[in-house]
């Protein structure tokens, strides 16, 4: 077997003639005379249909042939008579990598979300999953085709990091001290630590992509972040993927045409270029994504403050769970009964209260208020936060004396102030989240390849 393989993804679009694939056995069927075998490597969502004859010298070795086995098959590529197939192998040679047990856990039936998450390892073998990251392979490709062909730059900001961008303290520690204390009375000194003082893993790269964009102009930075925030929702897991442009000379209405530019751009190429996976998505797992694709291309966006979002929400006597009241953050029944029921269609909310903002969103002339921006999608709610950030030095330091957080600590960032600054803005965009919203599956756990939640760090 010393031809080229080619994978099934481009079998599809050959010629009959001589081939040669690898591969895993989906299903298998014997006769007297024929084994029939589905093979699949992967490329795409179709299986290509193998014919081995018993006249082959391993026959009574294929005949054995489990689901999961992985084969390489050379053969003739000939047309189909069969239904739904152009083409099929009709094989001279059949090479069997590794046998499968019977005990292989993908058979021939529809498994549960749930227990595919026990097997995370195999779950890209199934239909579903297959496709899922697929797409998510093709999404990273038209993020960083969009940003090229705008001219920004791409930044690859550190997962190791000394400040807390959020303000939270939901971080997760990195430390090579023995957590039960290096000092004195027990206590970690972290001057003995790696890095001389306390670090974390990064929740955003955003502090740092502010610091080229006021050199090099428009960057953005596409990475793993972490919080550690124990949340077990559908929502949320620990590590997760963000979007985070941030753009020199830019205010917050810009701010908020690049972020839907790029949503729409986005779900036009996943809907173009991704179309047989996608198509698995909107026939089998949510009917109503065709529906959300032709808002999401074909409607402005809605923009409001949050104080008129606080209006709506009062007004419409819905029973939520979590009260409504001014001056705290909008929980996710709140987003999707704005962006699913009122509006119908994305919006973004502006103008919130700053204690409920991280000090870097640019202070409004009301005093009360920061230049903040979330872009609300229907099935998901949050699915971009931002802001214009505080360019002013003086009102950024006594934004930080507010929120008691050490300027000393944010020496290089209050730098950027003193030096050159200029209206900027940004926003961050959750990957996991945008992939939710354009297959319609309804957990994060499933769009993220190996996913890390409070209690589980398996695989």
């Amino acid at each position: 077997m010393k031809r080229t393989k080619i994978n099934v993804v481009l079998v599809l679009e050959q010629t009959p003639g001589e081939i040669l694939i690898k591969g895993w056995v989906r299903t298998k069927r014997d006769s007297k005379e024929f084994c029939f075998m589905e093979i699949n490597d992967g490329s795409c969502l179709k299986n290509i249909q193998v014919i081995a004859n018993k006249d082959l010298k391993n026959y009574s070795d294929i005949k054995t042939i489990t689901t999961g086995t992985s084969v390489a098959i050379a053969g003739q590529l000939v047309a189909s008579p069969g239904k739904g197939q152009k083409w099929e192998i009709q094989a001279t040679d059949i090479e069997i990598i590794n046998i499968a047990p019977e005990s292989y856990p993908l058979q021939k039936k529809r498994h549960s979300d749930e227990f595919l998450r026990t097997i995370a390892h195999l779950r890209p073998r199934t239909n579903k999953y297959g496709a899922a990251f697929r797409i998510r392979s093709e999404m990273v490709f038209a993020i960083h085709k969009f940003y090229r062909e705008k001219g920004f730059r791409y930044l690859t900001a550190p997962l190791i990091t000394g400040s807390d961008a959020e303000g939270a303290g939901e971080m997760f520690r990195v430390t090579c001290l023995d957590p039960k204390g290096s000092g004195k009375q027990g206590k970690m000194d972290f001057k003995d630590d790696f890095f001389g003082q306390e670090s974390n893993l990064t929740v955003s790269g955003q502090l740092s992509a502010e610091m080229f964009a006021l050199a090099l102009g428009d960057v953005y930075t596409f990475g793993p972040t972490f919080r550690a925030e124990n949340s077990n929702t559908s929502r949320h897991v620990a590590e997760f993927w963000m979007l985070e442009p941030e753009m020199a000379f830019c205010d917050l209405k810009e701010n908020m045409d690049h972020g839907e530019e790029l949503v729409k751009t986005l779900t036009r190429h996943a809907i173009n270029e991704c179309s047989e996976d996608m198509n698995l998505f909107t026939s089998f797992v949510d009917k109503s994504l065709p529906k959300l694709f032709d808002t999401l291309l074909n409607t402005q966006f809605g923009r409001i403050s949050y104080t008129e979002a606080i209006d709506i929400l009062i007004k419409s006597k819905k029973k939520f769970e979590f009260p409504v009241e001014y001056g705290t953050d909008l929980q996710s029944e709140h987003e999707r009964y704005l962006a699913e029921v009122y509006f119908e269609k994305p919006v973004f909310l502006t103008d919130y209260p700053k204690q409920i903002k991280p000090f870097y969103m640019r202070m409004n002339d009301d005093g009360k208020t920061v230049a903040a921006m979330d872009l609300l999608v229907p099935g998901i709610g949050e699915l971009i936060g931002g802001s214009q950030r505080e360019e002013r030095l003086d009102v950024l330091e006594k934004r930080m004396d507010e929120m008691n957080l050490s300027k000393k600590e944010y020496w290089w960032y209050l730098d950027s102030r003193r030096f050159g600054s200029v209206p900027h803005s940004g926003f961050g965009l959750g990957f996991e989240r945008f992939l939710m919203m354009i297959t319609g599956i309804n957990n994060i756990r499933d769009v993220i390849p190996f996913p890390r939640t409070p209690g589980s760090i398996d695989f």
